[in-house]
């Protein structure tokens, strides 16, 4: 059929594309323009707004005049270095000790990746209870053990609850880095330790020399995911304090919800959610760069 109609292999296969692009643009293009659209109307469904143009309204009010986005982005940053951080030093030590041979290594490889095979609501609402100041084990088990003298309301203080929450969700992700950073160590060459060796290298000098720099593409990939996730969290800390105590915890999706299906204010939660779109490719671009700096220098 296609040399009867006189396709050539290209408009054929853009032929055969088309069903896959249509429904691309159906599912994605189309939201997407849609809500770049929005970000510049002026629409509210609770106060009966009318939708008019409003040009650059709303990302003024964000950058300008808007406390309660600087404090969510304050808040979204804080918990996405240092949940990060601690999923990225933890990910390592576990991947390295899943990595040497012992008995049950395959058990307790099958085994790390359980907290990250839940789903996030439901870890959440595990350690919910766990932190519940009256009925959690958490105070329980610290109260038993003489490290508190009264039981925490560990979702109810500043800053306990973002610390509570960065360290549920180091719980379910670091198992995620482990398994990443494992899987980078089964692919550096057991000849490059054992010339290291040979050499005098010490446990130090090989990670240093051998493991490190084999393993930084890895990393990077690693930060690229963890850092998205993290930045974009949503479920976590909905499920946990839904942003409480006083907005202490309170991240930029959580924002973005609050604003845009508590207030059903369309227009700015469209621009909102553009503003934090942009971020996030920054995210992305400075650790390509960073990857890219370290191609360089190797």
């Amino acid at each position: 059929m296609r040399r009867k109609r006189g396709f050539s292999d290209a408009q054929f296969a853009y032929l055969l594309l088309l069903p896959a692009i249509f429904l691309f643009g159906l599912v994605i293009l189309y939201p997407v323009a849609r809500n770049v659209y929005l970000s510049f109307q002026e629409k509210s469904i609770t106060t009966g707004m009318a939708e008019h143009f409003a040009g650059l309204k709303h990302y003024g009010k964000i950058f300008t005049s808007d406390l309660r986005f600087r404090q969510a982005l304050g808040n979204t940053v804080y918990f996405t270095v240092v949940s990060v951080a601690v999923e990225f030093i933890l990910g390592l030590a576990f991947a390295l000790l899943l990595n040497l041979s012992f008995r049950g290594r395959n058990f307790a490889r099958a085994s790390v990746i359980l907290p990250w095979a839940l789903p996030t609501a439901v870890m959440a609402m595990a350690w919910r209870w766990i932190y519940h100041d009256v009925y959690g084990v958490a105070n329980d088990l610290l109260l038993r053990l003489g490290i508190l003298k009264e039981a925490v309301a560990w979702l109810g203080q500043h800053p306990l609850a973002m610390h509570a929450a960065i360290f549920s969700d180091a719980w379910k992700t670091t198992s995620f880095m482990a398994l990443m950073f494992l899987a980078g160590l089964q692919s550096i060459p057991q000849d490059l330790y054992a010339a290291a060796s040979i050499d005098g290298a010490g446990v130090w000098g090989r990670f240093r020399h051998i493991t490190l720099p084999l393993l930084r593409p890895v990393m990077v990939l690693a930060l690229l995911f963890r850092s998205l996730q993290a930045f974009a969290v949503f479920d976590l800390i909905w499920v946990l304090t839904q942003g409480g105590p006083g907005g202490t915890t309170e991240t930029l999706s959580v924002y973005l919800y609050s604003y845009t299906f508590r207030y059903l204010n369309l227009g700015y939660g469209a621009a909102l959610s553009m503003v934090i779109f942009g971020l996030t490719l920054i995210i992305i671009f400075i650790i390509l760069l960073f990857r890219k700096e370290e191609v360089e220098l190797g």
